[in-house]
Order: structure tokens, then C-alpha cells, then sequence
């Protein structure tokens, strides 16, 4: 394991995890990756650095948000516990979600600035939510998008409520969509009540590197909001990507994390220079997060060690240069005959 410090960021550190040995014949080598940032923002300490951040709610406002009516209730309540919980100088929007996305706040394609009058005026808005209409998510992502693009800030982030299923639009044009966001923003889902898609809600949080949860009791939806939204508050570096080396021969099989949310990277890869990938992991602030690496390597015989990857994990550099890793960890691969 090995730390290198950078100025005025999180400080990473990097453990692996592993049983390097393997039976004659072995080849595939596991590990658990286990990334820790620490002495970053805090949503307390990130408001008095000044950090720079753009989030866009969006809220179902589908006709099936009406039964029980709780459920609407309970969406603008939590709605309004979020935009709370904005810190001042943070960039916002609502969108309401139908079988078409409305704005809701401020509105005419732009985005709010979080101050004491702008915080009120979101929540006078939200007044005026109610149900009817369908339900096409990907038209709310794509509004959120195009707000969030019209923001330098470097943490830009949605947060997404549905109770329901994505009826009205074919799951091909949610999938265009996804892929086109992945990578400009992060995303947290929540469905509330009981009704919704798991496959749908989850899938959006892992494809925008997000977190996904169930809020049966629409009670529960105000702290669920403010707590989600600490923790955007709380980001200070986005960008950061996990890069893993490979020597000749061997072959990376997959990239998951699986702590605190499971989300498969393998597929999201881009290459890094010779034999090595960079597979994103979004923001972050104060936390740590698992990941599992699975390596094939050439056969070799009993006795014989080599070194089956290097990961490293790689903040953005300034004006989009390349960055330098700021932690790293080796995992090795021993054969024995020893049961």
C-alpha cells in the first residue's frame, strides 16, 4: 500500500485484501480493493470552503402519486427537506416528472443559486405539484442533463423519486438516455411505496454511479432527502477513476463494487494506456468503498509468484489533464501445492 499527498484534497488510502495463493493449475486471481477518503468536506466543512456544486431534484408527479395521497404529500415534504439542507451558493433546479419533465424551479432552463430567497421560493413552488400523467424517467434525465450542463461546478448530481414503473417509454430509449448521462453527473433513486421497479430504480443508480434504496413509508421520505443530500453536500473531488495495470499475459475479468452499494464497472472501462483501464467511481467526500477485481493470469508452476495487478486510484487533473495517482495497491498471485 502507498499514499501520495495532494493539496487541499481528501487524503486516499488504498488496502488489498486477498488469499494470493492459488492450486496448480489456478489462474484466476480475486481481491477486495478497499478505498478510504478521509480529511475531506464534511456538508458542514465543504459550506465553509466554498466547494462548488449542482444538484437538480426530480420529483414523480405521476397520476399514481396520488394513491395513497401520502405519497404526494410526503414527496413535497421531503423535496422541501432537501432544498433545506442546500448549502449557500449551491446551484438547483426541480423537475417535476411525468410522461414529460417540467420544470418546477426556477424554470425557463436555468439553475437556481441556494440562498435564504431562492430556498423559499423553490419551496412556494413546490406548492403547485400534483399527480396525473404517466411515467417516462428518461425524459426527466434528460432535462436534469441539460440543466446540469449549463454548470461549471465540478459535483453535479440528481436526485431521483418514483413510485412506479417506467410505462411510458420503451426501456431502449432509458437505456440511450443512461448511457448518455453516465459520466456528466451522478444520480441517487429512490422509490417510495411499494409499487416500483427494483430492476428500474437500481439500474438507474448503477449506471449514473449513485445509490438506490426502497422508502415503503412516504413518512420517511423528508429525513431519507436530507440525509441523501448531506452527502452531496459533503463531496469535494468528482471525476475519480480506478485505475488497475495488468503484466503481459493477464486479462481483467471484472471490476465491481460491492460496498456500499454493488454496482458492476467491468463494462464501463476505458483504456488508460498500454495494459492499463480506468473504470469511474464518481464523488466523493468522507467514506469508504469495496471493490472486488478479478484477474486472470497465465499458468505457471508451483513455487512460482508474479505480480497480477497494480490499482491505483487517480483524481482529474487541472483543465482536464491527466491526474496522478494518490493511492495504490499491488495484488499477487502465488502458486503452492500446500491444501
Amino acid at each position: 500500500m502507498a499514499n501520495f499527498a495532494k493539496p487541499r484534497a481528501p487524503r486516499f488510502s488504498m488496502e488489498v485484501y486477498q488469499n494470493e495463493f492459488l492450486p496448480e493449475g489456478g489462474r484466476d486471481v480475486h481481491a477486495i480493493v478497499t478505498v478510504t477518503s478521509t480529511g475531506g468536506a464534511t456538508a458542514t466543512t465543504a459550506r465553509a470552503l466554498g466547494q462548488d456544486a449542482a444538484v437538480v431534484i426530480m420529483v414523480d408527479c405521476s397520476g399514481s402519486m396520488e394513491y395513497p395521497p401520502e405519497k404526494m404529500r410526503g414527496a413535497r415534504e421531503a423535496t422541501a427537506a432537501a432544498i433545506d439542507t442546500l448549502r449557500d451558493g449551491t446551484a438547483f433546479a426541480v423537475i417535476a416528472g411525468t410522461h414529460e419533465a417540467r420544470e418546477v424551479y426556477p424554470g425557463q432552463g436555468l439553475l437556481a443559486t441556494a440562498g435564504p430567497a431562492t430556498r423559499a421560493q423553490a419551496k412556494e413552488a413546490l406548492r403547485g405539484l400534483s399527480a396525473g400523467g404517466g411515467t417516462a424517467i428518461g425524459t426527466w434525465l434528460r432535462l436534469a442533463d441539460g440543466l446540469l450542463r449549463r454548470s461549471t461546478a465540478a459535483i453535479r448530481h440528481g436526485i431521483l423519486l418514483t413510485d412506479g414503473r417506467n410505462e411510458h417509454e420503451d426501456p431502449a430509449v432509458l437505456r440511450a438516455t443512461l448511457e448518455a448521462c453516465a459520466g456528466r453527473f451522478t444520480c441517487d433513486a429512490r422509490g417510495v411505496g411499494t409499487d416500483w421497479e427494483v430492476k428500474e430504480v437500481t439500474g438507474i443508480a448503477s449506471a449514473l454511479l449513485g445509490s438506490a434504496d426502497i422508502v415503503a413509508d412516504p413518512a420517511r421520505l423528508a429525513e431519507d432527502f436530507t440525509l441523501m443530500m448531506e452527502k452531496v453536500m459533503g463531496k469535494e473531488v468528482a471525476d475519480v477513476v480506478l485505475r488497475v495495470w495488468t503484466p503481459v499475459g493477464a486479462e481483467i475479468q471484472y471490476v465491481k463494487q460491492v460496498s456500499p452499494s454493488v454496482q458492476d464497472l467491468t463494462g464501463r472501462r476505458t483504456e488508460a494506456g498500454p495494459r492499463a483501464g480506468d473504470y469511474p467511481t464518481g464523488s466523493w467526500g468522507d467514506e469508504s468503498r469495496d471493490y472486488h477485481v478479478c484477474v486472470r493470469v497465465p499458468d505457471a508452476a508451483v513455487g512460482q509468484e508474479m505480480l497480477a495487478a497494480r490499482a491505483s486510484l487517480v483524481l482529474p487533473g487541472p483543465a482536464g489533464e491527466p491526474g496522478s495517482p494518490v493511492a495504490q495497491g499491488l495484488v499477487r498471485a502465488v502458486w503452492t501445492n500446500d491444501l
